[in-house]
């Protein structure tokens, strides 16, 4: 067919992968990282310029990259809420990240509509800070003249699409972008215009729904433009998982998210219904400790770094003579325990060694991923392998103990630039049907990404028994808190 560009706005910085459109083979790359200065914002890092976006998307895509390119896709990061006057002019900075500002909005809207399960109902997950939804709810309160002029709401992969068009007068998103919002609902398929009055007390226009595999239009040089998405849909995408296939993310904090036919309602709210790139359904569990828990354990042990923290994990062995951390130092998100702390259990003189300690923070760390794990699969997702996602997937102690706690196969994929990529096979599943060579029901079938696979085999059993004293200490610690 080609070649095709997958473009990825991530919050600092544009990545752009130009792929073979048959194969997914990488040509070329771009990169550029976004302007440091904000000249129209209010310097507050979660209020950013778009323009900003433009710019290092100029940049990255330099010195002749597009050129023989065919049709481009987007990527952009979650929750960047830009909202638009009549005309087309952004009101404000668009509002990125999960803003802290935000929270107790977010409270409000919860208790407006009747509590957490109203919401997990209504859209499928709750508000979070992040959520643009919550954000409306923060601008009405805040800023009511802003808020009075906003008349359409767009997210950040939105409204580049619409530029690289040409501003025309369609506006376009699709289920995976519109399934973050907290007005769209992936269950039905559909907006709720009723929550975005509720939380900025009018209506507006928000952008056209397309299908995964339809074009948002065509530049006129006649480069086609796909739907586009949200980063996160984009990367599993790229990395081709599917039925069976979660993805577990080692972020300093933590998220696991699997390939599901049907929208999941959870009235417990652990469980945000996210739609994918393909028209499948992505539901996500997040915990609020993940990689912050070993740096927080390697920084009390006066370790340099991550790797080190690993090497002396390697000394202990499965079940840390006995010690198990409930990493919730930060609260937790999954179990809901948003202002508990962690707790360090089975402190014996034989356990009180540095090594012990290291391997109860990795134990500790994949344990809690594993409890974000059995609510998917509590909830009829299944689960067959994992794809570990993240520098620390590299470590080690990692490696060692997640197939076991996890109890599945573990893929560790070679870093690439997994959302961009994403983006090309989006890309090149627009061109293909626009050609009438795929088909919109079936994306095209992109070689896989390159990876460590890693079994439980013999180490099953012991690693389940980890498990279960782990298990056994958050119960006794936190007595019905957990819900799988």
């Amino acid at each position: 067919m080609g070649i095709v560009a997958g473009l990825d706005s991530a919050p600092d910085f544009t990545r752009i992968v130009v792929c073979d459109a048959d194969t997914g083979t990488v040509l070329k790359q771009g990169y550029a990282p976004h302007p440091v200065e904000n000249p129209q914002g209010t310097g507050r890092p979660s209020d950013v310029d778009p323009q900003t976006w433009l710019y290092s998307l100029g940049e990255a895509a330099g010195g002749g990259l597009l050129e023989g390119v065919q049709a481009i896709g987007v990527s952009s990061q979650a929750n960047a809420l830009v909202p638009l006057d009549s005309q087309g002019n952004t009101v404000r900075p668009a509002m990125v990240g999960a803003d802290k500002r935000t929270q107790v909005a977010a409270a409000d809207l919860i208790d407006a509509l009747g509590g957490r399960e109203a919401w997990a109902q209504a859209v499928g997950s709750v508000p979070q800070a992040g959520h643009p939804v919550t954000k409306l709810r923060w601008l009405a309160r805040t800023e009511p003249e802003n808020a009075a002029r906003t008349a359409v709401l767009l997210q950040a992969h939105d409204w580049l699409v619409w530029q690289l068009l040409g501003r025309p007068v369609r506006r376009t998103t699709d289920r995976g972008g519109a399934s973050g919002t907290g007005y769209w609902a992936a269950a039905t398929g559909g907006y709720r215009p009723d929550l975005v009055e509720l939380a900025l007390g009018h209506q507006t226009m928000l952008p056209e729904v397309i299908g995964p595999a339809e074009a948002a239009g065509a530049t006129p040089e006649g480069l086609l433009i796909s739907a586009g998405t949200g980063e996160t849909m984009a990367a599993a995408f790229g990395l081709g998982i599917g039925l069976g296939d979660a993805v577990v993310s080692l972020g300093a904090s933590g998220s696991v998210m699997a390939v599901h036919p049907e929208a999941l309602y959870d009235p417990d709210g652990m469980v945000t219904a996210l739609a994918d790139a393909t028209g499948m359904h992505l539901p996500v569990v997040t915990t609020l400790n993940a990689v912050r828990t070993l740096r927080g354990t390697a920084e009390l042990l006066g370790l340099p770094d991550l790797e080190s923290l690993s090497d002396l994990a390697m000394k202990s062995t499965p079940g840390s003579h006995g010690l198990v951390l409930l990493p919730y130092l930060e609260g937790e998100r999954t179990p809901n325990l948003p202002h508990t702390a962690g707790t360090l259990s089975g402190l014996r003189r034989e356990s009180m060694k540095p090594e012990h300690l290291a391997r109860a923070a990795f134990e500790g760390m994949l344990c809690g991923l594993a409890d974000a794990l059995d609510v998917l699969r509590g909830r009829g997702v299944e689960v067959r392998r994992v794809f570990l996602l993240g520098q620390a997937a590299e470590l080690p102690a990692v490696q060692a103990a997640a197939p076991a706690l996890f109890g599945a196969q573990v893929v560790v994929p070679q870093p690439a630039d997994y959302a961009a990529i994403g983006s090309a096979r989006q890309a090149a599943w627009a061109l293909g049907v626009s050609q009438g060579t795929l088909d919109p029901r079936t994306p095209p079938l992109w070689q896989g990404a390159a990876a460590q696979v890693l079994e439980p085999g013999e180490d099953l059993a012991v690693g389940q028994a980890v498990r279960q004293q782990f298990v056994s200490v958050r119960e006794q610690t936190h007595p019905g808190a957990f819900r799988a």
